[in-house]
């Protein structure tokens, strides 16, 4: 017979998911989450030992799922500009369906919250020069205009990834114009949505700009 503390700590990790956003490091307790997954807290200690190892391997889990989709898409056969756009509109939606939490970070790490900087220390870099190199070899085949690396890789992500993380905030918290709610989600965070920010950004980085400095 399994034993009976099999899959606990999975479904004190989905409750984690549920609940992170909303409290953040200092809110979440060890009580909350227990009751939430409907376990005894002493599971809770057998499994993780700490609220911080709880949470390392929360985040850490979460990033590793989509790391592991952007590695598929950026090792693919074929031309870079393909692969960048796969890469991309994964990395996009991917915000946009974890947004809430994501938010909680980036709110812990400015709180100085230990965990939440650790995270972002240890992770962003990977993802990040994951995509100056795909950017840098759609440059090397000319598919895309030369540009400092940096320059292009804040504006793919504002393109892309700013609306689907702190537009989406503005419209959770019901604090953006109505004519922005209204039409917000079909035109801004579905697939197709997301699909058309990537393709009219790689559009933009085709075409160099007059007077621009590289």
């Amino acid at each position: 017979m399994p034993r009976p503390s099999q899959h606990v700590d999975l479904a004190l990790l989905e409750s984690g998911r549920v609940l992170y956003p909303l409290h953040g490091s200092v809110g979440l307790s060890v009580r909350s989450l227990a009751e939430h997954a409907g376990v005894n807290a002493g599971m809770f200690h057998y499994h993780f030992r700490t609220k911080e190892n709880f949470l390392r391997t929360l985040l850490g889990g979460l990033y590793e799922e989509m790391f592991s989709g952007l590695r598929v898409e950026a090792a693919h056969q074929g031309p870079a500009i393909d692969r960048l756009q796969g890469f991309i509109g994964l990395l996009a939606r991917f915000l946009r369906d974890h947004r809430q939490l994501i938010v909680r970070v980036w709110m812990d790490a400015l709180g100085g919250e230990p965990i939440a900087n650790e995270f972002l220390r240890n992770n962003m870099p990977r993802h990040l020069a994951m995509l100056t190199e795909l950017l840098a070899q759609a440059e090397r085949e000319r598919a895309i205009a030369p540009r400092p690396e940096v320059q292009r890789v804040a504006f793919v992500l504002g393109a892309v990834g700013m609306p689907v993380i702190f537009a989406a905030s503005l419209i959770d918290a019901g604090v953006a114009p109505q004519a922005l709610r209204t039409h917000f989600n079909r035109q801004v965070m579905t697939d197709a949505a997301i699909a058309e920010r990537v393709a009219l950004a790689l559009q933009a980085l085709r075409s160099p700009v007059e007077g621009a400095r590289t």
